[in-house]
């Protein structure tokens, strides 16, 4: 791998490393949060949600925005904006506060999110994204590898809301990395409307592109299993299982490099086979699994072996799954990559945001909430890949 390659996956590994530093970073400190703004977890979990809604909302803003001035100045404004909203998150004074500031942080988190995806595909050619995209993944999954560990470190000696004082000078890093080192990788074309009229077309266009809807969405039900864990889990190792804030940042780190690992072992399955070969048998790999979770659970009382092993192979599948999926809707893309990408995270975040939420309604005590959602959302994904995959051959 050339000098430019390894720059640009560094930044836009670290630029989307912003978003598991931001969910999961202050999930050891959901009960010192519940007990410094007089609430419960329920409530402190619809901040978690709100960050998905807000991610999901915004992402559809800066699609056309990345597409009209360039990818640069989006990033940059975006970067502020979390950076102002996270020291807004460590003053707040009730739970109500917390949840609309984690709503406006992520409006300009997903700036990242959007950006780095379209400049993957202004850069290299489509049949490298998928490493790309894997790639980057070894980058950004050192932050959910240790954002726990240092969330738990930081609530217990200095409070939770030092964490959002750590993301806030995150932020300022990265606008002064990318003000400095990151090209511009697309120049600013006055011939795409902000009109709303007209940024409605281009999404609809982009949404009936056959491939596009299948990878979008069968990818972003296989993530939202994940976010369901991450809405869950805090609680399951906490409260049904016992963990203390260090030993469930230790779990986290583990299940979070089986994500890493999953994607790098996506490259080396990508020199022998193409990604739409991949992702059939990857979905119904991830779908087994989650079965596996939820039976063992179901019929055997919470066991905490049938829970972490296979949570671990569930991240490890999802490693493999999203660099493929994200390679295979943004690949009919080129002029309007922005909004594409910003098409393809929005809906990736709304299923996130459903399976939060619904894992924090569902929530009886118990830790059937988190895998059954977790079923459910693996168990479309692959019904939707196996109908694609039946109807192309």
């Amino acid at each position: 791998m050339d000098n430019f390659k390894k720059k640009i996956i560094i930044i836009l590994g670290s630029l989307a490393a912003i978003g598991p530093f931001s969910i999961d970073m202050y999930l050891p400190g959901f009960p010192a949060v519940a007990r410094d703004l007089g609430t419960d977890i329920e409530h402190v979990a619809l901040s978690l949600s709100s960050y998905f809604v807000g991610i999901s909302v915004g992402q559809l803003l800066y699609g056309p925005v990345l597409d009209r001035y360039g990818r640069k100045k989006p990033l940059l404004f975006g970067l502020t904006l979390y950076g102002i909203a996270a020291l807004g998150c460590a003053a707040v004074p009730s739970i109500g506060a917390l949840i609309g500031l984690r709503f406006l942080q992520a409006l300009g988190a997903c700036a990242g999110m959007v950006g780095g995806r379209a400049i993957v595909r202004d850069l290299f050619p489509v049949n490298e994204t998928a490493k790309i995209f894997s790639a980057l993944m070894l980058v950004m999954g050192v932050a959910p590898m240790i954002a726990p560990s240092i969330g738990g470190v930081v609530t217990s000696v200095l409070g939770w809301r030092f964490i959002f004082i750590f993301l806030a000078a995150f932020a300022v890093v990265m606008y002064m990395t990318i003000q400095r080192f990151l090209p511009e990788s697309k120049a600013p074309d006055a011939a795409v409307s902000l009109r709303l009229g007209a940024v409605l077309r281009e999404y609809a266009v982009i949404f009936r592109t056959p491939a596009f809807v299948t990878y979008a969405i069968a990818g972003g039900l296989a993530s939202a299993g994940m976010f369901a864990y991450i809405a869950g889990s805090s609680f399951v190792f906490m409260n049904v299982f016992g963990f203390s804030a260090l030993q469930f940042g230790q779990f986290f780190a583990v299940n979070a490099f089986g994500l890493v690992a999953g994607s790098q072992l996506n490259t080396l399955w990508l020199r022998k086979r193409m990604s739409a070969q991949i992702v059939p048998v990857v979905s119904a790999l991830l779908f087994m699994v989650a079965l596996a979770l939820s039976g063992i659970n179901y019929f055997w009382g919470p066991n905490l072996a049938g829970t972490v092993i296979p949570l671990f192979l569930f991240l490890l599948l999802l490693g493999f799954m999203n660099p493929n999926t994200a390679a295979l809707s943004l690949a009919p893309f080129s002029k309007n990559a922005g909004s594409a990408s910003a098409l393809l995270g929005s809906v990736q975040m709304l299923a996130g945001a459903g399976a939060s939420a619904l894992v924090s309604g569902l929530h009886n005590g118990t830790i059937y909430p988190m895998t059954g959602v977790m079923t459910v959302c693996a168990g479309i994904a692959f019904v939707i890949i196996m109908h694609h995959t039946l109807k192309s051959v």
